[in-house]
């Protein structure tokens, strides 16, 4: 059995180092290629498939790099804008015969908890994001809450619903958190927290919860082997695992 070559950028990292692991345990897999910051990615040591965890401002210029050497990319970064990822569309024009997802979230409960959460949008007037991650994390909100927040705005959006009702008009210190797609957000940073999600759903008289808690980075591991074995048959950009996942 022929095995699928994978390269990992930002291996010495949180989730790098468990994708490594992870990749290593995986029969049809072998790892091939560990990168950091500052070091020459050249032919990513011949990989099929790259991962890439590393940081917002490197992500865009690694998926680049590995897009213009014919490399699928599983891109576990967060921080891709709408501009961002357009410029990556346009690159992939040129490259069509490659593959790249950008997944917010690895974990298949993660996955679970958006698509829940965008078919419960059309049926609550009010909506509300609480993410929890630990004081390690450099971006907010989390890369999982802003796909929610999208993927909720546009459920409404398609609904015609209106904005959330919010009856506040005095909020010096934003108490009432950030708007993503309409959808307030509220980012925790907290030591002993991997990361989690709860995302809050009213309607008069009654709530709907929707959680998802990991509690180990081991458990985004089955969502990106998925993605590793698959990004192939998805040339082109793809926004969320949901899609390899047979949820979209």
């Amino acid at each position: 059995m022929s095995l699928t070559k994978v390269s990992v950028i930002g291996a010495s990292g949180r989730m790098g180092s468990e994708v490594c692991r992870a990749v290593d345990a995986t029969d049809d897999l072998e790892l091939v290629g560990r990168f950091d910051m500052g070091d020459e990615l050249g032919d990513l040591a011949g990989a099929d498939v790259v991962v890439e965890f590393s940081v917002p401002d490197a992500s865009s210029k690694n998926v680049a790099h590995c897009v213009d050497n014919g490399i699928h990319v599983v891109v576990g970064t967060t921080g891709w804008s709408d501009d961002k990822r357009a410029d990556l569309s346009t690159r992939l024009e040129q490259h069509p015969e490659v593959g790249v997802l950008i997944a917010p979230n690895f974990a298949i409960g993660a996955v679970l908890m958006m698509a829940f959460a965008q078919k419960a949008a059309e049926f609550y007037e009010s909506a509300e994001i609480i993410e929890l991650h630990h004081p390690d994390k450099v971006d907010a909100p989390s890369g999982t809450a802003a796909r929610t927040a999208e993927l909720i705005g546009a459920a409404r959006e398609q609904a015609g619903l209106a904005d959330v009702p919010d009856a506040t008009t005095s909020d010096p210190d934003g108490a009432r958190g950030a708007r993503a797609h309409g959808i307030p957000v509220h980012s925790v940073r907290l030591r002993g927290l991997v990361a989690h999600q709860e995302v809050l759903f009213g309607q008069t008289g009654e709530m709907l919860t929707i959680r998802h808690d990991s509690f180990d980075r081991v458990s985004f591991m089955p969502g990106v082997i998925a993605a590793v074995r698959k990004v192939d048959e998805h040339p082109g950009l793809t926004v969320g695992l949901e899609h390899y996942l047979g949820l979209a």
